[in-house]
């Protein structure tokens, strides 16, 4: 398996390991494989006598084998029995997947220690990188961003592990009291928190601008956990399959996924699936008022929002106007043709946007990549919400709720999978408007938003915190 950017196809690196620590690419694209793997009637069989059998980590394994050559089978066997158990998650099943009415189904992706869906990708990611640095005696800075819930899952993850710090940019002020609490409570040096005066999209932008010095990158060992990092995404194609099984009792059976996304990284994993062969007949993308992907899926016009534009609103981990993992799909739409995507996400998205709507490729988009979108409202995740319990006594969080929002507006013959995105104890605030009541909240969780916080503040200024991680490292 060699791996290769979306913007310079000639720039293949052999290894799985070298892509892992090295997060973006040079050249500012992101990598993927040269080609995907493919499923057949055979493996479909295979992994589901491995599910039902040895369990999640064994099926896990065995996906994760097409994609890394270069770690020993043994080693990728230990590192994913390490990363899924039901010493880190609450249940054996690690994904377990329940029927909901009308059709939908509700995949339960938030059962790791940070309640959210990242989780099950973070887990792995630590694994991996302990692994891999111990292998070279090496050192890792690890340099992130996340809207909500994958700051706190990768500091977790990465909690206690030999030769990794972990820097996470956050917006000021952009989450939610209990994401604030999980991150900002963490109290090792090794885990700096950094609270930045914008966006997400500007946490982003920073990532990226820093990275992008790739003098800096190497001086100071960075690396990143964000879906950038294909492992990340790779990690998130295994829910897919174990979702999809335990819905279905024949390989001949089709679903489809819906899917709350905001940096495009979980369903582009989806997307990843389907292009292997899992049967998805559609891929059914779910936004929030920040309607970038939407508006694609739609019109084929891709417009990022300015700071500005971008709304604070009760799905906080979707208010992302910069996807930086659509990069990857429009690769693929465009016949992988690298030169015109380095144009399109380079000079051309610099000027707020691009279009493809008069493209071939845009044209037969859905029926070829099977995706379809929509967004909602904080009026209908408040509805949603209260729906769903009334009728399945099921409490969900508020982008899961755009989720299923989605799902029933564009039913279909075949079963829709939901992806949840978090427990409902992270939104506490929506849930009491839905229901009239606060979520259970687990014993882990209990006080967290007392704890002493340590963050430091930080301008948005690519220099400003390149002296913060030069300061910090030494």
């Amino acid at each position: 398996m060699h791996y290769l950017s979306t913007r310079d196809p000639a720039a293949h690196l052999s290894g799985f390991s070298d892509i892992l620590l090295e997060g973006l690419a040079p050249d500012g694209g992101l990598y993927v494989p040269a080609s995907y793997p493919k499923i057949d009637d055979s493996t479909l069989t295979r992994w589901r006598e491995l599910l039902a059998g040895p369990g999640y980590a064994a099926l896990a394994h065995d996906v994760l084998t097409a994609f890394v050559a270069d770690i020993p089978s043994a080693d990728l066997l230990g590192i994913c029995e390490r990363a899924y158990n039901d010493g880190v998650f609450a249940t054996a099943d690690i994904v377990p997947v329940s029927e909901l009415s009308g059709g939908l189904w509700l995949a339960h992706l938030s059962d790791g220690p940070t309640a959210a869906f990242k989780d099950l990708a973070m887990q792995l990611l630590g694994q991996l990188f302990e692994y891999e640095l111990g292998r070279r005696h090496a050192e890792l800075n690890i340099l992130g961003a996340t809207s909500g819930d994958t700051g706190s899952a990768a500091e977790y993850a990465m909690l206690g592990r030999r030769g990794i710090r972990v820097f996470m940019l956050t917006p000021a002020g952009r989450m939610t009291p209990f994401q604030q609490a999980q991150m900002f409570s963490l109290d090792d040096p090794a885990i700096i928190n950094v609270a930045v005066d914008g966006v997400f999209d500007d946490c982003q932008d920073l990532v990226k601008a820093v990275a992008g010095d790739l003098d800096f990158k190497r001086a100071y060992h960075l690396g990143a956990v964000n879906s950038i990092n294909w492992a990340r995404l790779v990690a998130q194609v295994v829910y897919y399959i174990a979702s999809y099984l335990r819905v279905t009792s024949s390989n001949a059976e089709q679903v489809s996924f819906c899917v709350p996304t905001g940096n495009f990284g979980n369903i582009c994993a989806g997307h990843v699936a389907r292009m292997m062969g899992l049967p998805i007949k559609r891929l059914m993308l779910a936004t929030n008022e920040n309607n970038v992907l939407d508006e694609f899926f739609r019109t084929g016009v891709y417009r990022v929002r300015a700071t500005a534009e971008t709304l604070a609103t009760s799905s906080p981990s979707m208010d992302i106007s910069k996807a930086s993992n659509f990069e990857r799909f429009v690769f693929d739409l465009l016949g992988r043709d690298a030169a015109r995507v380095a144009e399109l996400f380079g000079p051309q998205l610099a000027s707020g946007s691009f279009d493809l709507s008069r493209t071939p490729e845009f044209a037969a988009l859905q029926d070829e990549y099977g995706f379809v979108s929509g967004s909602s409202t904080h009026a209908d995740r408040v509805a949603t919400i209260r729906a769903l319990w009334e009728s399945d006594h099921v409490m969900i969080d508020p982008h899961t709720a755009d989720g299923v929002t989605l799902a029933r507006r564009l039913p279909g013959p075949e079963p829709v999978i939901v992806t949840e995105t978090a427990l409902p104890v992270k939104f506490a605030e929506t849930i009491t408007e839905a229901l009239g009541r606060e979520p259970e909240r687990p014993p882990r969780f209990i006080g967290i938003e007392d704890r002493p916080r340590k963050v430091v503040p930080l301008a948005r200024d690519p220099q400003a915190l390149k002296a913060l991680i030069a300061a910090t490292v030494g």
